[in-house]
């Protein structure tokens, strides 16, 4: 394995590069000097190439069958610059149940399997090298005053355990940067745990450590170190004055026991190597215990000094709105190699600057982008997080959400970089399916978070998260499922009357996509949720707003509102925002005795060249902000974006209402339409359809046919066309297509597609 030098040796070299990096990043930016690939990176994927840091948020096969570590936090513990990714020495632990679940060696890290790495559906990442210990899935420490490490989590709908231990029992606080190295902080029962991995090759063999500190408690705690079997040796060093710590075996393990005691107790555990090799550790003053003690109070190290460079690009003058692109700087243009597609952003106070973060695990802070066209700089704030596919500013702190948290990142010693990764809440229920991702973040006005967590794909949930909408308390303490139902829900839209909105995504029960008005206890139609209802019919489901077919837009992601009157659409107004078509939609709300319905229609620009996922209005410009990526099954590839839509001014002429009526349609436009085209029926054209609901994939076009358009009636301000339709009845399916010409002669042409589900009995004024 070649050498692999000490930890104090890391952490001093890891100054000097960072000092070296801080003059170079004055010379030479990023944009100017694409940056060269390191000697090792051959032909390397860009997930493969990428600086993840020394710790990595994921899902690790660690063993054989369904040993899997499903809310793990991987650590480098060799020495060396790169992360992770080029790293020769590793433990990862299981934050579910407060366990290491595995310590290995050897070159590659893992075998980069998954969905966000080489794009495989259906698999997990596993660990890669040789294995030095590994834990199965348990707690890691007995329950607080026994000796029983009985895995007593929620049980799975396939006999296995998920989620995180009872709060009384364990709890992970989350994870900061000392001098350079990760420490994480975590409960178990009333006690405060500090625990720094580290390692060091010792005669051939390297010697893993654990470094702990544990608060006071009033019962004796008893901590699994590793299978009896396994071979290792292990070595105990305990702080001089520190209350006492001994070793036991209790079900086959080898455990330590630290008796109760008012006063903190530190020490250190050696193992994953023989017993020679741990014990020449002690007696060359490897890893010394003084050093690590001191090395957990060390400072926050700046990792990421350099910045990137890239432009804003002002689209073209044409059209009442155009697309600013905010060009990134990707894989060769980065100090990190960092694969910058975009899962989400929020703006700071100053409206200056924006956090963004990566499917990948990071989170950059872009500078300028309230600037017409103009420099950008990227400072990459965070790494090691998993999927934050949410991001949320409050009172400028990064909330992000993550597949496996809510994370708080904070930046304690105002250096530019978060360095406590602080956990506000991992009630997260996560299995290893590459679906079910945690999407969107946002807040309610009392300051509850809420996201969205999708299903597993064409397969049954095993957890009562799977297919949810779930709020979060504001002060991480609960969370609770809001609705169920869902199948893939990219992302939330927070009513201010205590709804929701969010899409959901063609598949198994799901006969099309679909835009979902939510209200709290509803069922929203996956029969492979987690729920115990035996019906499939219709009826026994919230009906969607509206459904939406696949050529119409595929993959809805998620919606937001229109805030104030600077976008040429009315305050409040919904806007839809597609990863599939790389566009965004006007959602044309209609409400019938209580009952939600409507549709959408495209507005007149785009599309992006990535699917776009998430969208905000700037609290400065009061302009439309969006990003996304590309993953698989969209029509826009390229891997990441980051856009303004700038609305230039002028009459909106798209249709901007649609209403049902006793004998048609009512139909809204946003300017004054030309008399003589809008009062001719040829202009329109409708077409209705249904939808078969059943356990296979989507669903076919059922008795698709036109109906006619008799009458068209123009209102005196010229904005408003009633259509009567023959023979118009509910349906799940309408389009309708508009060809007229706007208040100035030029061409205005559209299509709607949406759902009536009730027509009213008389004519709504």
């Amino acid at each position: 394995m070649g050498a692999i030098e000490s930890r104090g040796y890391a952490v001093a070299m890891r100054t000097l590069l960072a000092l070296l990096a801080l003059f170079a990043a004055d010379m030479v930016s990023a944009q100017a000097t694409p940056v060269a690939a390191a000697p090792d990176d051959g032909d390397w994927p860009p997930y493969r190439r990428m600086d993840y840091g020394d710790a990595l948020h994921w899902t690790y096969q660690v063993g054989e069958d369904q040993n899997i570590v499903q809310k793990g936090v991987a650590v480098r513990v060799d020495a060396g610059p790169g992360g992770l990714s080029r790293g020769r020495a590793f433990v990862v632990y299981d934050l579910d149940t407060l366990a290491l679940a595995a310590a290995w060696t050897g070159e590659g890290f893992i075998d980069w399997k998954g969905v966000a790495f080489d794009g495989s559906h259906n698999s997990h990442a596993s660990i890669a090298g040789e294995t030095a210990i590994a834990n199965p899935i348990g707690p890691g420490f007995a329950r607080p005053g026994t000796e029983d490490f009985s895995d007593q989590r929620f049980v799975g709908r396939d006999g296995r355990r998920f989620g995180p231990i009872e709060r009384s029992w364990g709890r992970f606080r989350g994870r900061r940067d000392v001098g350079g190295r990760t420490l994480l902080e975590y409960d178990v029962g009333t006690a405060r745990v500090r625990e720094l991995p580290g390692g060091v090759e010792v005669d051939g063999h390297f010697v893993f450590s654990r470094t702990l500190e544990i608060g006071a408690c009033s019962t004796a705690l008893k901590m699994r170190i590793c299978p009896k079997a396994s071979g290792n040796g292990i070595s105990v060093r305990r702080d001089e004055g520190s209350r006492g710590v001994g070793t036991g075996v209790i079900d086959d393990f080898d455990v330590l026991v630290i008796e109760p005691g008012d006063q903190p107790v530190r020490f250190q555990v050696l193992f994953g190597a023989p017993a020679a090799a741990c014990q020449a550790a002690v007696d060359q003053g490897l890893l010394g215990l003084g050093d690590e003690l001191a090395a957990m109070d060390a400072e926050p190290e700046a990792h990421w000094v350099e910045t990137a460079r890239s432009e804003v690009t002002p689209g073209p003058d044409q059209g009442i709105w155009t697309i600013d692109e905010f060009t990134l700087p990707d894989t060769g243009r980065n100090p990190y190699r960092s694969w910058l597609r975009l899962g989400a952003f929020d703006f700071f106070a100053d409206g200056q600057r924006a956090a963004v973060s990566t499917w990948n695990g990071d989170v950059w802070i872009v500078t300028g982008v309230d600037q017409p066209e103009g420099e950008l700089i990227w400072r990459r704030f965070a790494t090691g997080l998993f999927q934050p596919l949410g991001v949320r500013i409050l009172d400028d702190v990064v909330y992000v959400g993550c597949r496996d948290q809510i994370c708080v990142l904070e930046d304690t010693n105002g250096d530019g970089e978060a360095d406590h990764y602080r956990c506000l809440n991992n009630d997260h229920q996560v299995t290893e399916h590459f679906h079910e991702f945690a999407m969107g973040l946002q807040t309610d006005a009392a300051g509850h978070f809420y996201y969205a967590k999708s299903a597993r794909h064409a397969k049954t949930a095993l957890v009562p998260h799977h297919g949810t909408l779930l709020k979060v308390s504001k002060d991480g303490e609960t969370t609770e499922i809001v609705a169920n139902g869902f199948r893939a829900a990219n992302g939330v839209c927070v009513n201010g009357d205590g709804s929701f909105y969010v899409t959901d995504q063609e598949g198994h029960w799901t006969p099309k996509n679909r835009i979902n008005r939510v209200v709290p206890g509803g069922f929203y139609g996956n029969m492979m949720g987690y729920h115990d209802r035996a019906s499939s019919d219709d009826a026994d489901m919230e009906q969607p707003l509206c459904w939406i077919t696949n050529a119409f837009d595929r993959s809805p992601a998620e919606l937001v509102r229109v805030e104030g009157e600077r976008w040429g659409l009315p305050d409040g107004a919904l806007l839809e925002i597609s990863y599939g078509m790389g566009r965004v939609y006007l959602v044309l709300e209609d409400e019938v005795d209580g009952v939600h319905q409507g549709g959408m229609v495209a507005l007149p620009f785009g599309p992006f060249a990535t699917g776009v996922m998430r969208g905000r209005f700037h609290p400065g410009d009061g302009q439309l902000y969006t990003c996304g990526l590309y993953g698989w099954s969209g029509a826009r590839t390229r891997p990441g974006g980051f856009y303004r839509v700038r609305y230039r001014g002028g009459p909106v002429d798209v249709p901007v209402g649609m209403r049902a009526q006793p004998d048609g349609i009512e139909l809204h436009f946003g300017a004054p339409v030309d008399p003589e085209t809008a009062r001719d029926p040829e202009s329109y054209g409708v077409q209705v359809w249904s939808l078969l609901r059943s356990r296979n994939y989507g669903s076919k076009h059922i008795d698709e046919h036109p109906l006619a358009v008799t009458s068209a009636v123009l209102s005196d301000d010229r904005r408003t066309v009633r259509l009567e339709v023959e023979g118009l009845e509910p349906t799940m399916c309408i389009e309708v297509r508009i060809d007229v010409d706007s208040g100035a002669g030029e061409p205005l042409s559209a299509v709607i597609h949406g759902t009536i589900h009730r027509i009213p009995a008389a004519r709504r004024e």
